[in-house]
């Protein structure tokens, strides 16, 4: 094992999940069912894309949300041109709010065929990398977007795979972690998925579960979730009313001692007040579906 393995191995050297436990909490309710140990919080894309950052943070705080990842492109500018110094004035504000900056949600992706674009990506998702480190985050979310007809699918996921070791070991010298969203054409397939994962075989390289209708199986998320569940590390999750079986997923996350964060990946609204509202009814039902 090198250096930067031993890195990665250490960031994750709890529990086989995929992710170390925060805190002490109580473990079962009086009917023996575990107890939720994730928290909500929110993907700027598309609910906050139009906010600057004391706004995304005051919203947070009025609807009592945790945390935040912050998808690239949108207003807040937290991208990997800011100068050190803005850095730290981020990271203030962060801390100062209260709220968790849970990493950068980024479009990196790494299955094209011409090894230039997969280039680039690689040194994209490094510069978010040293990003996320300076604001003080725990990952940065990439993904896979396609299987390309020309190319036979499992030299594609290989391919993926061995790009994500590059940002992996990277990663794991900034103490950060790399979450590949469940995502994309194909490549959201949970088994192409593992054999991702099983191609780049770091530690801290592990998966953003993205809540979508191909995690469904004979009406149940339950053998793909638990396909996927040893690399684990964060969660989007979308419209709480759609026939997606949310309380199966709460009950997987709570059963496998998920103490993250469950994301909201929802649309925007049309001004700061009604995204506001629509946050606080999302997290009354995000509530109810606990139960």
């Amino acid at each position: 094992m090198d250096r930067r393995e031993f890195l990665a191995a250490a960031i994750v050297s709890a529990g086989s999940v995929g992710f170390a436990p925060q805190q002490a909490r109580s473990q079962t309710t009086t009917d023996g069912v575990p107890l939720p140990r994730f928290r909500l919080g929110i993907v700027t894309y598309n609910i906050a894309a139009k906010w600057d950052l004391p706004t995304i943070l005051r919203v947070c705080r009025n609807v009592g949300l945790a945390a935040v990842e912050l998808r690239t492109t949108h207003v807040h500018g937290v991208e990997p041109d800011l100068p050190l110094a803005k850095r730290a004035e981020v990271r203030k504000q962060f801390a100062d709010s209260g709220i968790v900056f849970w990493g950068c949600g980024t479009v990196c992706e790494f299955h094209a065929p011409d090894a230039t674009i997969v280039r680039k990506n690689v040194e994209l998702c490094k510069r978010f990398v040293d990003l996320v480190a300076d604001l003080g985050g725990t990952g940065v979310k990439v993904r896979p977007n396609a299987l390309p007809k020309e190319v036979p699918v499992q030299k594609t996921l290989e391919q993926i795979g061995k790009a994500l070791r590059e940002c992996g070991k990277a990663a794991a010298d900034r103490g950060v972690e790399i979450w590949v969203e469940v995502h994309g054409p194909g490549t959201a397939h949970p088994p192409h998925m593992r054999t991702i994962l099983e191609n780049c075989g770091l530690p801290n390289v592990g998966i953003t579960w993205n809540s979508n209708p191909t995690d469904i199986k004979n009406g149940s998320i339950g053998e793909y979730f638990e396909l996927l569940r040893p690399w684990l590390k964060s969660c989007h999750i979308n419209e709480l009313y759609s026939n997606y079986p949310w309380r199966e997923l709460f009950a997987l996350l709570r059963q496998c001692g998920y103490d993250r964060y469950t994301l909201a990946e929802i649309p925007g609204t049309p001004d700061v007040a009604s995204g506001e509202r629509l946050l606080r009814y999302y997290k009354a039902l995000w509530q109810e579906l606990l139960r």
